[in-house]
């Protein structure tokens, strides 16, 4: 390829444009550019050609058109080692385009807003920006494309160091760059209209589907960085964030220390931040191998983590902690007290941190503040199967007052209600078949993951480390046998939380009022695969 002489910027994001711009002028580089951004460099007292001026045709229709033409795309395209472009290019008064800086109108950034209209989000589709894309893309033997602002100064290096000239490899790294920023925005369009319908009366278009399904699913995400290796060392991963990650999550925590993060710490910190999110008072979970091997509530964190640690102090070694309340100093040394691989919260105060500094591979992971709602904040759970994917949306069901239903002929007493509420919550997040045992502000014994749901009672009772007399259990699914109950009221449970729905309900029900235990329905249930 040849020296780049003349370049076209049209930017949305005018992050270093000016700079950019000087420094091409400086190296000899004409610049064509369309209104807006042509405004903001000659504001700099940069000298620019307007690219009505190249077409010899104006802006029209809003500005919906404007580099819509032969002149720009001609100029662009021209293959500069085939004579017969050469030709043509000379037959028509063509003047190549060797470096093209392009963004795109923030149709993400504006569609984000919940105000947004749709007649305002059809506008920020672009048009011209993405041709532009294309054809330099396409022609990256000769033009250079720059769709990224931190792309800038390299290129303005490599200019400065070879003469004038971009190396092709780089033009083809840079290619490679523009066509995944197509891709993604022509994503974010298809995405934002397939939740969109046609109203005939009156005639409208509304953003939403009836069926938050679309029949296309278009998905994509950056990838944040390679893993050391995925569940096992023979396997290969990486991490990758949405778009727009929500808050809190890990593709949008930061990482205060610690050792690189693995793919089974992402996963259980993923399990410990969701768990926390659940609750309003003060909480700590602990999780092992996706599962909450403790959790509790507390006036603090640092009581809270005690509590949840006394559930099964042999499994929580070697865990993942999440807290949904900043880590303070007492919070600290009861953390430094056990083995850890990560902890997640919302902040570390600075003694905090101090205290920690010791365990130099603990990995420290920070979400900022959280919403009230965070809980509730829909998005999609998807599971990768051979051949295809099933999509759902994330489990954020949650029991009201008025949903509960009392079958047995003893009504849970007040402390036994609060053991409920809270069993229900984190029965939610464990593997099932699940089944929990609890007080009023901890766990008492858990049961994970088993074929047969007595099974799970049997685990829950024997990993029980603190008296299981007088607990309350939850159930994540209905008691398909009357056995559970029996087995629990051998324990001393007294009062159970559960689904129902079983043909074998009014056994179950029986077996409960035999032991003098009451029993609560939901009508929802909550399977964890």
């Amino acid at each position: 390829m040849g020296k780049v002489k003349r370049a076209l910027i049209s930017v949305s994001d005018k992050t270093g444009v000016v700079d950019f711009a000087r420094e091409l002028l400086s190296l000899g580089i004409e610049i064509i550019s369309t209104g807006g951004t042509a405004g903001v460099l000659r504001a700099a007292d940069l000298t620019v050609t307007e690219v009505s001026q190249v077409t010899g045709f104006p802006e029209i229709l809003d500005g919906r058109v404007k580099t819509l033409h032969p002149s720009i795309h001609g100029a662009i395209l021209a293959k500069r080692s085939d004579p017969r472009h050469r030709q043509q290019v000379k037959e028509h008064g063509l003047v190549p385009i060797d470096l093209v800086a392009i963004n795109l109108y923030p149709f993400e950034q504006v569609t984000a807003r919940p105000e947004c209209t749709f007649e305002e989000a059809i506008e920020n589709i672009d048009i011209g920006g993405p041709a532009m894309i294309r054809s330099a893309a396409k022609n990256f033997w000769d033009v250079t494309i720059l769709t990224d602002p931190a792309d800038y100064p390299a290129i303005l290096k490599e200019l400065r160091e070879n003469q004038g000239l971009v190396t092709e490899a780089t033009n083809f790294r840079l290619a490679q760059k523009a066509f995944r920023h197509t891709a993604r925005y022509d994503g974010l369009i298809s995405s934002y209209l397939a939740e969109s319908f046609f109203q005939a009366n009156p005639p409208s278009i509304v953003h939403r589907s009836p069926s938050p399904f679309p029949s296309l699913l278009w998905l994509q995400w950056e990838k944040m960085q390679d893993l050391r290796y995925g569940e096992n060392p023979h396997q290969r991963a990486a991490f990758y964030r949405e778009p727009i990650p929500s808050i809190p999550s890990l593709a949008s925590a930061r990482q205060l220390q610690g050792r690189e993060l693995s793919f089974n710490n992402l996963l259980d910190l993923d399990a410990a931040l969701a768990l926390a999110m659940e609750f309003e008072q003060p909480v700590a979970v602990i999780i092992k191998h996706n599962n909450p091997c403790g959790v509790a509530i507390a006036e603090t964190a640092a009581e809270a983590y005690r509590r949840a640690r006394a559930t099964d102090p042999v499994s929580a070694f070697g865990g993942i902690v999440g807290f949904n309340r900043p880590v303070d100093a007492e919070t600290a040394a009861e953390l430094a007290s056990t083995f850890l691989e990560a902890v997640i919260a919302p902040s570390f105060q600075g003694e905090a941190l101090k205290r920690l500094q010791a365990k130099r591979e603990l990995r420290l992971m920070e979400t900022g503040p959280w919403p009230s709602d965070a809980a509730q904040q829909g998005d999609w759970d998807l599971k990768r199967l051979r051949g295809g994917m099933v999509v759902q949306e994330r489990d954020a069901g949650r029991i009201e007052a008025s949903q509960l239903r009392v079958v047995t002929r003893r009504s849970p007493t007040e402390e036994e209600w609060r053991g409920l509420y809270f069993a229900w919550k984190v029965v939610k997040h464990i593997k099932s078949n699940a089944i929990l045992l609890s007080g009023p502000d901890r766990t008492i014994g858990i049961g994970a993951g088993q074929m047969s749901r007595v099974d799970s009672v049997k685990i829950a009772v024997m990993k029980a480390q603190s008296p299981t007399q007088g607990t309350v259990m939850a159930s994540d699914a209905f008691f398909p046998f009357r056995d559970g109950i029996d087995e629990a009221a051998q324990a001393g449970v007294t009062a159970v939380i559960q689904p129902g729905g079983s043909v074998r309900d009014p056994e179950v029900i029986q077996a409960a009022d035999e032991h003098g235990m009451a029993m609560v329905f939901t009508g929802m249930r909550h399977f964890k695969h």
